[in-house]
């Protein structure tokens, strides 16, 4: 509840005394709370040895009413101890609140101190209590009646009944007994979880967690709303301030780890095996268009209007624009990015194995004519472009628009020439705002993280007066002029590594680049239960790039030897799980094609 102000968690409790007073067989809440030393001994003893419920409830009454006046500093530590398991778990009355203040329907009682104000300055009916006073029963009941009905609760209904059938009982003793309405109580509040008693369920499926669920990354917990998170808002709420999942893993002190998916957790449960679930329901986080040609180095000029003019855009653009086309121009095959698409020849929207292009420039590529019209040659799954733009899936621009697309500027060309998201691990689309920048590569439309590259980016590598080349292109450039001549795999994995250090890093960074769900990327530990209980020996992708950026390997067959090892553990964990057995095999497969590739062999 760090996410609330002690203020608010006073003007709860001042409101809902008379709630906590009402609980049915309240000792094991005050022993919680004498525990934590917030009630005086004799208090205690007092209550505890009472056998008449309604003497009870007055006397509870009379002492919340107390500690609010003395002890008010204290109070936001009151709630946090009796909102905890097993005394949370024992009355709905308790479930009840906390279940508003995780919801923030409490905030509709924001008017309440000045009705019990007018309440105390016209009616005057109201006493300071301390825990001699015990007169005056009916008068207490009264007020706290006409708070219920100020706040317009409904489900203080049944606590009003019962105030009218303790009214009805002048003068209650031991053997008092209760009304059928008080029998019922707790059969009519259902806010507790739905399993038997002494069985355990996961804490996303209780409802008192229906609207918001505790998460945390790191040592930082807050509050998430599902809502907010389906819609694609800043979801997570802590001390007051909300962020998105990606700014809460920064603010964590996570964004090292480059996925929240994994690194927010509630419960010990990474958010992503929730959505996998189908507990959380997520839309994908537009990130901002801050991407520019020298990533590492800061502009001189603003990129406050660009990022707006993005923004509002991508506001234009219908839930459709998002998804990715597959399209064919004759021979020419290439993908459709919607979000980039402007018109025929504003925005390179088509992305092909060796570059970014219009649709105008696709279609001549492709036919090599002038006259081509990009509508009806350019084919989607057999349809013609035109299709989509009737469908509304593409939105032509307007001639006077001025968003970064439409710009016919040389940087905004520029800019249009890469990927918009990192060729590794693929955040761009997924983040809303990333620590570094994309840096480009000058041969080919792939973008990078300087860290998700290899090796690193830094800035000496980024000069103005340069182009840029990224591993790939690189590999591609050098390969058939470093091995001429066929190899064999034994001769090859005994190699020292310092000499074929090129060739590891283009294998790590295809198989990073394939895993697009960074499956086998990022730490199997983290994200499964109980994978330390099968795998002695995890391994994943982030690590064995950590070890060639820090040129922990001696040899070749080391860093094969981690590779296969990645590759043995998933079929060993996923045995009954044919669709992670399947991926496991798949990039097994192009490990292999690809080392023969770097290498040259033929075995």
């Amino acid at each position: 509840m760090d996410f609330l102000e002690d203020k608010e968690l006073q003007r709860f409790f001042h409101g809902h005394k008379t709630d906590l007073s009402l609980m049915e067989n309240p000792q094991t809440f005050l022993n919680r709370i004498r525990d934590y030393n917030l009630i005086p001994e004799d208090s205690y003893k007092k209550l505890s040895r009472m056998k008449s419920k309604e003497n009870r409830k007055r006397h509870l009454y009379e002492f919340l009413t107390w500690f609010e006046e003395k002890h008010p500093d204290r109070i936001s530590f009151f709630w946090k101890c009796v909102f905890q398991e097993p005394v949370l778990h024992c009355y709905p009355t308790l479930q009840r609140l906390y279940s508003r203040l995780l919801d923030g329907s409490f905030h509709f009682a924001a008017q309440f101190p000045e009705e019990v104000e007018k309440e105390e300055t016209h009616g005057k009916k109201r006493k300071e209590l301390s825990n001699d006073e015990v007169k005056q029963p009916s008068s207490v009941k009264k007020t706290s009646k006409k708070r219920r009905k100020t706040r317009g609760d409904d489900d203080d209904d049944d606590d009003d009944d019962d105030d009218d059938d303790d009214d009805d009982e002048e003068q209650p003793g031991p053997s008092s007994q209760q009304t059928p309405s008080q029998k019922k109580k707790p059969q009519k509040l259902c806010f507790s979880s739905p399993l038997k008693k002494g069985e355990k369920g996961e804490l996303w499926t209780w409802p008192i967690y229906k609207t918001q669920l505790p998460v945390t990354c790191g040592g930082v917990a807050g509050m998430l709303r599902r809502d907010k998170l389906a819609q694609g808002e800043r979801c997570i709420l802590v001390k007051k301030q909300w962020f998105t999942p990606a700014e809460f893993e920064k603010f964590a002190g996570k964004e090292s780890c480059r996925n929240w998916k994994v690194s927010i957790r509630c419960s010990d449960t990474c958010l992503g095996k929730l959505m996998k679930e189908g507990h959380l329901k997520a839309v994908s986080y537009k990130r901002r268009s801050i991407k520019a040609k020298r990533g590492l180095f800061p502009s001189s000029c603003s990129a406050t209007d660009e990022e707006e003019e993005t923004e509002d855009q991508s506001e234009q653009q219908p839930e459709g624009s998002q998804k990715v086309f597959p399209v064919t121009c004759g021979a020419a095959v290439g993908t459709l990015h919607p979000r980039r698409f402007a018109s025929g020849n504003c925005g390179k929207s088509i992305r092909t194995e060796k570059s970014w292009l219009t649709p105008m420039e696709f279609t001549k590529q492709a036919s090599c004519q002038t006259d081509a019209s990009w509508r009806k040659d350019i084919k989607c799954e057999g349809e013609a472009l035109s299709a989509l733009i009737k469908a509304k899936i593409l939105r032509i621009h307007s001639l006077l628009c001025k968003c970064k697309l439409c710009k016919q500027d040389t940087t905004a060309l520029e800019n249009q020439k890469n990927d918009d998201e990192c060729c590794i691990c693929k955040s761009g689309e997924e983040e809303e705002e990333e620590e570094d920048e994309l840096v480009m590569c000058d041969h080919c439309p792939r973008s990078f993280h300087p860290k998700c590259h290899l090796p690193h980016v830094d800035a000496s590598d980024l000069r103005d007066d340069r182009l840029w080349m990224c591993t790939f292109c690189v590999f591609t450039t050098n390969q058939e002029c470093r091995y001429s001549e066929q190899l064999e795999t034994e001769p090859v994995l005994s190699r020292q590594i310092s000499a074929n250090m090129l060739e590891c890093q283009y294998l790590l960074l295809c198989l990073c680049s394939a895993d697009e769900d960074q499956i086998f990327t990022k730490n199997p530990v983290i994200s499964l239960d109980n994978y330390s209980a099968f795998i002695k020996t995890p391994m994943w992708l982030e690590l064995i790039a950590d070890g060639l950026q820090r040129s922990r390997y001696q040899t070749v067959g080391q860093f094969v030897s981690d590779v296969r090892l990645i590759f043995t553990n998933c079929a060993t964990f996923n045995r009954d799980n044919a669709e992670f057995l399947t991926m496991g095999e798949q990039l097994n497969r192009l490990f292999d094609e690809e080392f023969k590739k770097a290498f040259n062999i033929q075995d």
